[in-house]
């Protein structure tokens, strides 16, 4: 049985079912939704051959080219699909709605399983999360110097019934030239949006939204920029932290860290800190000194984010004398209605 459903159905059900995307490795790598398996009906050659026959032949030789990859792997497909899953009811999806989901909604049908088809395809799902950017929500904004702990009162925020969305976890980067150590491998800025959408689509959009204050790119990954383009007109909470205090969280960290990966990462901004500050960072990477090389990266990131914090339309700046993330969550919250933000 085949049931063509449309992307909400197919999203509601994926809850509950395993999602196959038949596309190619090459296509699923690039994006997919997040709780879809990878079951490629071509590798990346098959779909390129098929696709220059496409180009070159036309489209009755293209099908039997593919007819003649599909056709002996028809048991596997089976077989595979059984260990996903047990109770023979799957959703299946490929680019768009065509040729390669509707084959194997057939096989997979014809072997006694229930097939849910997406209706237009991974295309529909891709328009249906860049609506979410462009949607229009209230924000709060939670600015502040390197080292300030925003990243941190974002779960603090969330025990205390707010929406939070963290920008850095799903984009696997905390945003500067030491953003991506101790973080595993960013994803494509396509697969960060799928992330990003999905947490947004399960939000109240009429509800005030918590955010960490960003550049437009995270490490490697752009932000949508009409989500972006409402952040920056958003009223932004400067944490105003102590240095000193600033200086101890982040050396505490990266004491912890590889010496070559800090290495690189000074090396990154060497021409913003200038030849000798450089010089005088690496020795005190090497020397164990981290509370001196985070005083000389502070130099440059804090000089950048005022510079780009002039440039916000509301800033409101709040005092915490600690980096106590729980205390300081509540102090913001308390702060944003006496502002009245929410």
């Amino acid at each position: 049985m085949i049931n063509n459903v449309t992307i909400q159905e197919f999203l509601e059900k994926a809850a509950e079912l395993p999602v196959l995307d038949v596309r190619a490795p090459k296509e699923y790598k690039v994006g997919h939704i997040p709780a879809a398996h990878s079951f490629p009906i071509f590798d990346d050659d098959q779909r390129a051959t098929i696709g220059t026959a496409y180009k070159k032949q036309g489209h009755d030789p293209a099908v039997l080219m593919g007819l003649d990859l599909f056709g002996p792997r028809m048991s596997s497909f089976v077989k595979e699909a059984g260990k996903l899953a047990k109770n023979k009811e799957l959703l299946v999806h490929c680019w768009r709605g065509g040729m390669r989901s509707g084959a194997m909604a057939w096989l997979l049908s014809f072997a006694g399983y229930k097939v849910h088809l997406l209706q237009g395809g991974y295309k529909t799902y891709r328009h249906l999360m860049q609506a979410q950017f462009a949607k229009p929500r209230p924000l709060l904004v939670i600015g502040g110097l390197t080292g300030s702990g925003k990243t941190d009162l974002l779960p603090h925020l969330q025990q205390l019934n707010q929406q939070t969305v963290d920008l850095e976890k799903l984009a696997s980067h905390k945003g500067s030239a030491f953003g991506s150590i101790g973080m595993p491998p960013q994803p494509s800025t396509e697969h960060f949006e799928n992330l990003l959408g999905m947490e947004l689509i399960q939000l109240n959009a009429e509800k005030t939204l918590w955010l960490e204050d960003e550049d437009i790119t995270i490490g490697r990954v752009v932000l949508p920029k009409p989500l972006f383009d409402q952040m920056r007109t958003a009223p932004t909470i400067v944490l105003e932290i102590p240095k000193k205090l600033r200086v101890q969280k982040l050396a505490e960290e990266y004491c912890r860290t590889d010496k070559t990966l800090l290495e690189t990462a000074i090396l990154k901004i060497k021409k913003r800190l200038g030849g000798l500050a450089t010089k005088e960072a690496l020795q005190a990477i090497a020397n164990d000194d981290m509370e001196k090389m985070v005083e000389l990266a502070l130099t440059h990131y804090d000089k950048a984010y005022s510079f780009e914090l002039a440039k916000k339309q509301r800033v409101l700046p709040v005092e915490l004398p600690a980096l106590n993330p729980e205390e300081n969550a509540q102090q913001v919250l308390q702060f944003a209605k006496q502002q009245n933000l929410l």
